[in-house]
Parts: C-alpha cells; sequence; structure tokens
C-alpha cells in the first residue's frame, strides 16, 4: 500500500477536484482498490462523493474522520476501526471528512511540543496508525486543506509521498517556499525528537518512529489555465499562461533540496480549465470523465469529456509510475 497526500499551501487550485477524478480513475480504469481519507476541515472531497441527503447524515453521525481522535484527545490510545463508507459513482471507499477536525488542530500542536515524550510521539503518529489498518488497500489518498498546520504535518510525515496541484497564476510560486521551508523545518524537529534521550530507543514504537522520514515529493499538476491546439492538434497553454508556467521549475530548483527535490520531469501533467464540466460534475457527484447525456451534457461537451479522460488517464499513469 502507498499513501499520497495532494497538497498546497495555496486554496483554490483545483486540489480537490484533481484528487477525486484521479481516485475514480485509478479505482475504475486501473483496477485498483483506492481509499481516500479527507482531512481537509471543508470537507469538500466528502462532499463530491456523497449526494446532499448522504452527506449531511454523515456529518451529523460519528462515521467520519473524527473517529481517529475521539479516544486519543481522551487520553485512551488510538481507534480500533477506521469509518469507511463506499462511494459507488468513484469506485472508491471513503474516510469522511468533518468540520470538528479543526478541533484537532490544536490538539495535535500540542502533542508535537510534547514530541519527545511515549504520548507526543503516539498521537504525532495518529495517521500512521490509520494506514496500518488500511493496508490492504493498493492506494490511500489523502485530501488536505491548504495550511501549514499541525494536522497536515501529522499526514505528511506518515505519507509516502505528496503531489502538489497548482493554478497557474504568480501566487502559487510562492507557495514552494513556504512548503519547502516548513517541511524542512518540521523534519528536523523530528529527527531531532526520534533520538531523544527522553525516550525509550528499545520501544517498538520509537524504533518504528525513526524510520519514518514523511512524504516525498513527486511533483506537481498544471490546472485551471487557458489552452488552444496548435498546428499538430497538442495543447498548449496560451502566451500568458506559459510566461508563468515557465517558471514553477525554476522555483523547485531553488527552494527544494535534494532531499525534498522530486524527479525530473517535475510536471506530472496538464489540466487546462475544464469549463462547465467540473462544476457539472459536482453537481452529478460523478467523475467528469464519467458525464453523459443524462447529466446534462451536450453537443461540443461529449468531446471535452472524451478529452477530459484521456488528460486524467495521463496524468493517473505518471502518478502510478512515480509511487510504485
Amino acid at each position: 500500500m502507498k499513501a499520497l497526500a495532494f497538497f498546497n499551501n495555496k486554496g483554490g487550485v483545483g486540489k480537490t477536484t484533481l484528487l477525486c477524478n484521479v481516485a475514480a480513475y485509478f479505482a475504475q480504469e486501473m483496477g485498483k482498490k483506492v481509499c481516500v481519507i479527507d482531512c481537509d476541515p471543508q470537507c469538500n472531497a466528502s462532499q463530491y462523493f456523497f449526494k446532499d441527503e448522504n452527506f449531511e447524515d454523515i456529518l451529523e453521525g460519528t462515521d467520519n474522520i473524527e473517529a481517529l481522535f475521539q479516544q486519543l484527545m481522551e487520553g485512551e490510545g488510538h481507534a480500533e476501526d477506521i469509518p469507511i463508507i463506499k462511494s459507488e459513482e468513484f469506485g472508491v471507499d471513503v474516510v469522511c471528512g468533518s468540520p470538528g477536525l479543526s478541533m484537532a488542530e490544536d490538539f495535535l500542536a500540542k502533542e508535537w511540543a510534547a514530541l519527545n515524550t511515549p504520548r507526543g510521539l503516539s498521537s504525532t503518529l495518529v495517521f500512521n496508525k490509520a494506514l496500518e489498518k488500511l493496508s490492504h488497500y493498493d492506494y490511500v489518498f489523502f485530501d488536505v486543506s491548504p495550511s501549514l498546520g499541525a494536522i497536515n504535518r501529522a499526514v505528511l510525515l506518515s505519507c509516502d509521498y505528496f503531489v502538489s496541484p497548482m493554478s497557474i497564476d504568480i501566487f502559487s510560486l510562492k507557495a514552494f517556499d513556504n512548503i519547502s521551508k516548513w517541511m524542512a523545518s518540521w523534519r528536523s524537529q523530528w529527527d531531532y525528537a526520534v533520538n531523544s534521550p527522553q525516550l525509550n530507543q528499545a520501544s517498538s514504537t520509537v524504533l518504528k518512529a525513526r524510520n519514518i522520514k514523511g512524504a516525498s515529493f513527486i511533483g506537481y499538476v498544471s490546472q485551471q489555465y487557458i489552452a488552444k491546439r496548435d498546428a499538430s492538434g497538442e495543447r498548449r497553454p496560451v502566451r500568458s499562461f506559459d510566461e508563468i508556467i515557465q517558471k514553477i521549475d525554476s522555483q523547485i530548483e531553488k527552494h527544494f533540496t535534494e532531499g525534498l527535490k522530486p524527479p525530473e520531469p517535475y510536471e506530472i501533467g496538464k489540466i487546462p480549465n475544464l469549463h462547465s464540466l467540473a462544476p457539472m460534475s459536482q453537481s452529478r457527484r460523478k467523475p467528469i470523465f464519467n458525464l453523459t447525456g443524462k447529466d446534462g451534457v451536450v453537443g461540443a461537451h461529449f468531446a471535452k469529456v472524451k478529452e477530459a479522460k484521456e488528460i486524467f488517464a495521463e496524468i493517473s499513469i505518471e502518478i502510478n509510475n512515480r509511487i510504485i
């Protein structure tokens, strides 16, 4: 099993739309067993996966991600069971989000401050413990908020890899500087803490923790730009977007050291603006590439749906190649 987070410090980059459609492609077209964990208190992935009436029941119930923290925050250890609900339209299992997850932010921040104690170390490994119970999946995808906070730190600490969705604007370029500094800082703190003489170096938890280094950056996906076909029929960004795209790799070269730098080429793939297909997909709670006439697709949009499937295929296959 491989764990992959979809993460960017900048919001509004199309992160959740990318994750949900890639997860669906992995499950439906590549035959992979996929679980998605919604770690964003806004619960956008959960809302995308389930219709409104089901989504409201999930939020009001206990079968969501809060179950991972309830016993932990009460000092009773890690949860025994992971609450999983099947998204039939996407073909994936989901650990649904909850707005109440925001309360775990302060809890994990306090536990990080006590990282060199058994309890602080155990609490910080909350998602690592959850992944142990999900080892029968091929892939576990994490949807996270755009913050540099304690929840995302715990997620990225436990994941094998992360990918950064990027909207093509100058503000997204700054995100790589923020992410690289943040990750370098907490990785250093982690290495120092797990080697602290205050911990029992012979305990199984400590021995395991010392081998945990955090997620490797596997690249970025360019999104939400305007594209046109060139003479050869290839999709290319229009000039104003291309000027920003050309700066992305240099930002990665500048800010990421060898330990965090992704494999070349840094770009995994491109997703141009899909216009009305994205909100149509969200409203119908279906992957973009599965939309049909019954969902409101008309005229030239049928070709766009077909094109979207080709795009998500290229990106999914490349992600798979980078993490197997």
